[in-house]
């Protein structure tokens, strides 16, 4: 088997499979800037791509495939050959749903109820094992494939522990760990067990570089491995065990060209149609997310709905297009939140609708190119989540714009970083300031509104997902 030299690894992989009804596999291709990006990895030679089986399909596939690769077109995969890990459906239910999902996420938002959660108990010792199980099945694979000296770039909370467990077994490997998500302060990240917070610092403390997506996350880790491994920090870099990790930002963007060329096709143009259709010549507030508790969506409607009660010159000459894609719904919790935020909407349509118009439109159903389109025809733009390591769709927004859009935006995304200076910053939690900012957006002299929205488009191109993973590259 030919060892590569530049490896990628994530729990979702670039492709998925499913099994047709006649028993034959299809595949899908993922999208997303991860796989964007690896074709700027793929340039420096022989490069693969590790990820978990997610599936019945994907199980199947990796065991049909030649010491586990899977032989697929290269353009589906930005270059890069493919290794599904087929791990014990137990053992990735416990790593991915309890650990993954539903802890170290919800740590590193800040989102934990936490006079009931989060419970470390027995029970919850051996789901931490199913992690740490999880996490080795990917080192024990990055090892085999790499070659000598090679780079490994491992993505995201799911693989926390990769790096010091890679490094144990191939001390000769560049390796860069990249988290997506906000980073909790020390005082919130203790939330976790002592010896549980000690592993995840440390697992990507084994790595060469650390990257993050905003400097405020940067250097909220920094002061973790400070407080929680005694760890010296300088500059950009954090020394502790006799090991240095340099530590960057890489604020990923997206790839103007390619997102624009894709909204020009049939389905998106078609949809385009069919909302302006609904809307009618009303002025349009967008918001696409998907029913994460992070990205506060329940607190949008609320503001809206107060949008309308304290400025009633609004009524009957807006509408509000809410794309709230399911997430995670094998989640409780995310059941629940889908539920609240088909709840408030009715209420809101209850209260206001009448003589043909209707405030708000709302889809449940995952439908990119609509999205595509909602953000074509958007005059205002809401992005108001909780806590969010960057959020692209702050970034799509103004590269789609037909005719210039005004951004409502969460001072808490790490995209407020790049866009204070164009976009309505507020309080994700004040939803009579956001609201206030939704009737500024709306009042915005178009020509303003107009020189916002160019200005941002450009932060927002300044480094797409080739040059964002570039920079991963040039880090080790």
């Amino acid at each position: 088997m030919h060892q590569a030299k530049v490896l990628i690894a994530s729990n979702r992989g670039p492709v998925a499979f499913r099994l047709g009804d006649d028993g034959s596999l299809r595949m899908s291709r993922g999208g997303g800037g991860l796989v964007s990006g690896v074709s700027a990895a793929t340039s420096d030679g022989a490069a693969v791509w590790v990820c978990a089986a997610l599936n019945d399909g994907d199980r199947m596939a990796a065991a049909r495939a030649p010491g586990g690769r899977l032989d697929l077109d290269g353009h589906d995969t930005g270059g890069a050959a493919v290794r599904m890990l087929p791990i014990d459906e137990t053992t990735f239910r416990r790593a991915y749903n309890v650990v993954a999902n539903s802890t170290l996420w919800y740590v590193n938002h800040t989102l934990f109820d936490t006079p009931r959660m989060p419970v470390f108990d027995a029970r919850w010792s051996r789901y931490w094992q199913a992690y740490v199980d999880y996490n080795t099945a990917f080192a024990d694979a990055l090892a085999e494939e790499a070659a000598d000296g090679a780079q490994v770039l491992v993505q995201d909370y799911h693989l926390f522990l990769v790096p010091a467990l890679l490094r144990a077994r191939r001390p000769d490997l560049r390796i860069g760990h990249f988290t997506h998500t906000p980073w909790a302060e020390p005082s919130y990240f203790s939330v976790l067990p002592d010896d549980i917070a000690r592993s995840v610092l440390s697992g990507m403390l084994g790595a060469d570089s650390v990257g993050f997506l905003s400097p405020r996350w940067a250097e909220a880790f920094v002061r973790c491995c400070v407080r929680l491994l005694g760890a010296d920090a300088g500059g950009t870099t954090v020394h502790v065990a006799g090991r240095s990790t340099r530590v960057f930002v890489h604020a990923l963007g997206v790839d103007g060209d390619e997102l624009r060329e894709r909204a020009a096709q049939p389905d998106v143009v078609a949809r385009r149609e069919a909302l302006r259709h609904r809307a009618g010549d009303r002025r349009i507030i967008v918001r696409v997310d998907r029913t994460e508790l992070s990205k506060n969506i329940v607190r949008g409607l609320h503001a809206y709905r107060e949008l309308l009660r304290n400025w009633p010159e609004h009524r009957g000459n807006v509408v509000h297009v809410v794309l709230a894609y399911p997430s995670r719904h094998d989640l409780p919790d995310y059941r629940a939140y889908t539920a609240e935020v088909q709840r408030v909407a009715r209420e809101i349509d209850d209260e206001f609708a009448g003589d043909g118009w209707a405030p708000l439109i709302l889809e449940v159903n995952d439908d990119y190119p609509r999205s595509l389109a909602a953000l074509q025809l958007a005059d205002v733009l809401v992005v108001n989540p909780l806590r969010d390591g960057m959020n692209l769709v702050a970034k799509e927004g103004p590269v789609l714009s037909h005719d210039g859009l005004a951004i409502v935006l969460s001072r808490e995304a790490g995209a407020a970083d790049e866009l204070a200076g164009d976009a309505l910053l507020v309080n994700p939690y004040h939803v009579s300031g956001t609201a206030a900012a939704m009737h500024e957006a709306l009042s915005l002299p178009r020509d303003e509104r107009q020189r916002r929205s160019e200005r941002m488009a450009v932060a927002a191109t300044a480094l797409p997902p080739r040059a964002w993973m570039r920079a991963q590259l040039d880090a080790l």
